[in-house]
């Protein structure tokens, strides 16, 4: 463990200091975060369940036409995509911008409280800075006691003061010059800090990691692929996996990284952990005998206390097509064939809508969200594997061919929400590009430090390829009935972002330079405001005073904007 501020360039900058010192804010407990939701947003998605549901009923069908901005607050110096989903705790609103900044601002008035930037080197491994596959993004923080938690992508987490913004300690959670990195928000469970890493593409093995919140000291840490055999295997879990894989796959790191999806059932005491794609993706190369090379793109239960595992549940055996299990999981207790459930449903990348079993991992049901799958055609009721289509499996038939959903998912990093009133989950569904996998180009291959080691190649080559069948699929907002895993309802969407659920009737999201607010029973558009030329992250809403409010981070130019009822 380490502290920041010894380490040079710009460590960290705590701006408009005085305007926090001295001003104590209560801290957020154990029994607030098991409240969730309410007026406040303490945790990432709402609640432990990951539902992006606000209990708040100010704004409503009937008077959100007077919806209006309230204040907005200019990100600077934070160039790229922003994908945090802000926290509001004490009429402060926390979040971070692109490479780790984290911010305070008064969530009534967007006045700036402080602000922290760990000052990271930017240009890569040439300049000895963090190496990143998808930009230097981050999705938010985490608030427990008076503390603010946020990863690094030079994969440090870091607790700040929740008053100051000042660092109280920080720990180095990957091996130092490895090519991890941190993006996604952590969690808290039960007075412990849960954070996971990136970098699959780039030759490293996965794992979560659970951190004492307030010392920082390490709990447990629950690797994801089993590395090599002759040091011996930290678990039994690690054990069984290593029987799935073939060849010397721990050379090429494995991957299964735990980039983002996390959830928690205080009552069943399990943590869910989402888990990431291989490395290399062929698997031809990374396990050439085959296997389901578990776990990745897996869904797992962990036990909160030891990080031992309960169950676990494979989405796509043998993944070779970058269809990560690390898209937003939410927990549902719900009816389904008028038995009482208590499920687990994600929307992966690979077009399917999962509903799982969430006390046993048991499969339910698996149906395609997405109009092009050309991977697999469907689900064994019994097994709950998928039913490849054969031409898909390009390491093992040396031919190449057109995939969908491309390495962008037919879903990815964007939060879903749900609406207990409709029954209906809510979420954002990109078109399912097709990609040419060639294998012909990548039979020598040779795993390189600091550069993607996919093992595959989307570029033409030398050789003609077949030009690219017809999509049918395209951008939509989806309402989804998880008891009957099937649509709802959709409607045209004009770009990707998460998307919150009110018990206002009202079901918000953006798109094309818009905001919206939709009517979640049919999704009519019942209001919109233009916010810039970018996109949209996720949506969240607090109230201060008795006045609500809807915010969310905006692109081009990077902004917190605050949307409340006129006065």
């Amino acid at each position: 463990m380490q502290s920041l501020s010894p380490l040079g360039r710009g460590a960290f900058l705590v701006a408009c200091l005085a305007s926090s010192l001295g001003v104590a804010q209560s801290d957020v407990t154990d029994r607030a975060l098991l409240a969730s939701p309410q007026a406040e947003w303490l945790t990432y998605g709402g609640d432990y369940a990951g539902t992006h549901y606000s209990p708040l009923d100010q704004i409503s069908a009937a008077n959100v036409a007077d919806l209006e901005v309230a204040w907005e607050w200019e990100v600077s110096g934070t160039a790229g995509n922003l994908e945090a989903t802000p926290l509001v705790s004490d009429g402060v609103i926390y979040a971070t911008g692109t490479w780790s900044h984290v911010f305070a601002l008064d969530a009534a008035s967007g006045v700036v409280k402080w602000r922290w930037d760990p000052g990271l080197v930017r240009g890569g491994r040439a300049a000895g800075g963090p190496v990143t596959c998808c930009g230097p993004v981050n999705r938010g923080v985490a608030l427990y006691g008076d503390k603010v938690y946020v990863g690094l992508l030079d994969g440090r987490l870091v607790a700040l003061d929740k008053d100051t913004g000042l660092v109280v300690w920080a720990v180095q959670t990957t091996p130092i010059g490895a090519d991890y990195a941190i993006t996604g928000a952590p969690r808290i469970v039960k007075g412990r800090v849960i954070i996971g890493n990136a970098g699959a593409e780039f030759g490293v093995r996965g794992y979560v990691t659970a951190y004492d919140a307030e010392t920082g000291v390490q709990a447990w840490r629950f690797y994801t692929v089993p590395g090599n055999p002759a040091d011996g295997f930290e678990t039994d879990a690690m054990r069984a996996a290593a029987s799935t894989w073939t060849g010397e796959w721990w050379l090429m790191g494995g991957g299964g990284t735990v980039w983002d999806s996390l959830a928690y059932d205080p009552l069943l005491d399990l943590l869910y952990v989402g888990v990431g794609n291989g490395s290399p993706w062929n698997r031809a190369i990374r396990s050439p005998g085959g296997g389901d090379n578990l776990y990745l793109s897996s869904i797992l239960a962990l036990d909160p206390d030891n990080g031992e595992l309960v169950w676990h549940y494979q989405l796509v055996p043998g993944d070779s097509w970058d269809y990560t299990a690390t898209q937003p999981i939410m927990l549902l207790d719900i009816e389904i064939e008028g038995r009482p459930r208590k499920v687990l449903v994600q929307a992966p990348k690979n077009g399917f809508f999962y509903v799982i079993d969430r006390e046993t991992g048991g499969f339910i049901s698996a149906q395609p969200f997405s109009d092009d799958i050309t991977w697999a055609s469907g689900f064994d009721q019994v097994t709950g594997r998928p039913i490849e289509i054969p031409a898909a499996r390009y390491g093992e038939t040396g031919q190449g061919l057109w995939i969908s959903p491309g390495p962008g998912g037919a879903h990815n990093w964007q939060p879903m929400s749900f609406n207990p009133a409709t029954g209906l989950v809510y979420f954002t569904a990109g078109s399912s590009r097709y990609w040419y996998n060639d294998i012909r180009n990548v039979r020598e291959f040779v795993l390189t430090p600091g550069v993607r080691n996919e093992g595959v190649t989307t570029s033409r080559g030398t050789e003609p390829r077949p030009d690219p069948p017809p999509l049918r699929g395209s951008r939509a907002l989806l309402a989804w009935n998880p008891a009957t895993n099937s649509e709802a309802w959709r409607s045209d969407s004009d770009g990707p972002s998460g998307t919150l659920s009110t018990a206002g009737g009202l079901l918000f999201r953006g798109g094309g330079g818009q905001i919206y607010a939709h009517d979640p029973r049919s999704g009519e558009v019942l209001w919109s405001s233009p916010v810039g030329g970018g996109g949209m992250a996720t949506p969240i809403s607090y109230e201060i005073d008795g006045r609500q409010y809807i915010a969310a981070e905006f692109n081009a130019p990077g902004r917190v904007i605050a949307f409340a009822l006129g006065k």
